[in-house]
């Protein structure tokens, strides 16, 4: 049974960021992951919204998290606070892969463009790529596109493997209205991915 915390003793959730700031730049790995455990999803969600990726969005939060550890000795606190900081590490890591993905693009394009590359097979693997990335890129504008009450219904029975059945328990419409929204998601996407390719 944990003791009952008192004026002296506060609740760990309840200790400020600044003091937790404190105990990161005396070298505290337990105030970092505490420090983590309270701001991680918030940084996840401004990564989130700055690289529009989920996956990236991981890596960089990831990577915040890094730079405040190796950084802790300059750590701020504002306002009680210690997001302003995260959010100023997390701007320059967004940044940094920006920057990264634009070299990568480059590099990429001096391949395909000079012929440089050391195999006609990577050469065609790096074009048939792109070309799915681009299709699946028309493909996602289609979808956005879409009325909500299609999109929904695509989402659920096409990208999430859900049975008619589940769909309309899930949306709370009848399982005809979900095969006839449905059939009309497809029709929409089959013209917008035509136009796409003309």
């Amino acid at each position: 049974m944990h003791p009952v915390p008192t004026d002296d003793q506060p609740d760990e959730a309840d200790r400020p960021d600044a003091l937790l700031v404190d105990e990161l730049r005396h070298g505290s790995s337990a105030a970092l992951a505490e420090l983590f455990d309270r701001h991680a999803d918030t940084i996840h969600a401004f990564c989130f919204r700055r690289t529009a990726s989920w996956h990236v969005a991981e890596d960089a939060t990831s990577t915040v998290f890094l730079e405040l550890w190796r950084g802790r000795s300059r750590a701020l606190i504002h306002h009680g606070s210690a997001l302003p900081w995260l959010y100023g590490i997390g701007r320059n890591v967004c940044r940094s892969l920006e920057r990264a993905r634009r070299r990568h693009d480059q590099a990429l394009r001096r391949v395909l463009n000079e012929g440089t590359a050391p195999d006609d097979w990577l050469a065609d693997d790096v074009v048939r790529r792109i070309d799915s990335e681009r299709q699946m890129s028309a493909v996602l504008d289609a979808v956005a596109a879409l009325p909500g009450h299609e999109r929904d219904v695509f989402e659920l029975v096409v990208w999430a493997g859900a049975s008619y059945d589940e769909a309309a328990a899930s949306l709370g419409v009848p399982t005809g209205t979900i095969r006839s929204r449905l059939s009309r998601a497809r029709r929409r996407l089959s013209l917008a991915t035509r136009d796409e390719s003309d």
